[in-house]
């Protein structure tokens, strides 16, 4: 930061590009400069999605981009529209009464709870397998009620228990702290999933988004600690790859409901210095990959974090990773908790439950 005074004036503040690369830590901090636009235009959506995309713009959400953190939480949501949809279609929008939840505190601070899922067809029967799952959010701005229908599908799918685990939010508290309370979350579930009817040794990682970067860096963090390991990571959209000249980058530059300036956004907030956003835990295209349990991972064609799933599957393969990739057409970021209403989501997961299915032996 350069200091400058000038007579008559007080004191000049002269903010350097260097000094931008975090947030204060308040939610209220306002946000970054917008990057220079992009001329690019992303491909045309399936029909299925652009209702979902016409139902979030009838929601009249302002750009996260140019929003403080507090002010972006309170924005209507991609699962807001698909829910207004439904109610459109004649669809009910009320939890599935065939899996029931229950909050729990792994931690001492308010946001270090879980959500329990449970299946009800499961009560008294044997050991059910079990899956940590964390939200997305860019690690600022959702929560588990978010993204809930994704584990309640996964718990009614498998018959497995889905501890949806919530975490402190960035600027309040940066990285590391998402990775250390997805860490401690595991180490936590591996404590208790027998009393809860689970069986820890056949326990999956997954998460979508900003969770599925931390599905992958939970494995990591299990491997390199000698924790039980799950026996498969589900991660969907994953934050990945930290290059920002990455082709869905550039292609999907313009997308919705996430853009390339709200991934500049999210990094503002959540990092310390802008080396946190090129340390293996945020940019796992670069970390230590080996010995990693086979993976799955999902990708939206009109995405910008599509090349991050992509590449991340290359260097897993390159790690000696088993992993299977797969990019859905006509269809963007978010689209994996909507298979009531679109087509490319319901299909996605098919494809995830029978990946899981089998890394379970069911």
């Amino acid at each position: 930061m350069k200091i400058k005074f000038l007579a008559g004036a007080g004191l000049l503040l002269t903010v350097s590009a260097a000094a931008l690369a975090q947030s204060p830590m308040s939610p209220n901090a306002p946000p970054p400069p917008p990057p220079p636009p992009a001329a690019t235009m992303p491909p045309q959506p399936a029909a299925d999605m652009q209702a979902v995309l016409d139902a979030h713009a009838a929601l009249a959400p302002k750009p996260i981009e140019t929003l403080s953190p507090v002010k972006a939480r309170i924005q209507p949501s991609a699962a807001d529209a698909a829910k207004a949809l439904m109610r459109k279609q004649g669809m009910s929008t009320a939890p599935d009464p065939a899996v029931a939840t229950q909050d729990l505190a792994y931690g001492a601070h308010p946001m270090q709870y879980a959500r329990i899922y449970k299946p009800l067809a499961a009560a008294g029967g044997a050991p059910l397998p079990v899956i940590v799952y964390y939200h997305g959010g860019g690690w600022v701005i959702a929560d588990v009620n978010v993204y809930d229908p994704t584990p309640r599908m996964l718990s009614k799918q498998l018959n497995a228990i889905v501890v949806s685990v919530e975490y402190r939010h960035a600027p309040e508290a940066k990285f590391p702290a998402q990775h250390d309370d997805a860490s401690a979350a595991y180490r936590w579930v591996l404590r208790n999933a027998a009393s809860w009817g689970a069986d820890p040794a056949k326990i999956a990682l997954a998460g979508e988004s900003a969770g599925g970067n931390l599905a992958v860096a939970t494995a990591i963090h299990a491997r390199d600690n000698r924790l039980t390991a799950p026996v498969h990571i589900l991660s969907v959209y994953p934050i990945a790859n930290s290059d920002k000249m990455l082709p869905s980058k550039m292609d999907s530059a313009n997308a919705k409901p996430l853009n390339a300036a709200m991934l500049d956004w999210f990094g503002y907030y959540y990092s310390r210095t802008k080396a946190d956003q090129m340390d293996p835990r945020v940019n796992l295209v670069r970390a230590n990959l080996r010995g990693l349990p086979p993976t799955t991972i999902v990708n939206a064609q009109i995405d910008p974090l599509r090349s991050d799933g992509e590449t991340l599957a290359q260097a897993m393969r390159s790690a000696g990773v088993r992993v299977e990739q797969r990019t859905f057409d006509g269809v963007t970021h978010e689209f994996f908790g909507m298979g009531k209403v679109v087509r490319g989501a319901y299909d996605a997961n098919n494809y995830a439950v029978t990946r899981l299915k089998t890394a379970f032996g069911m």
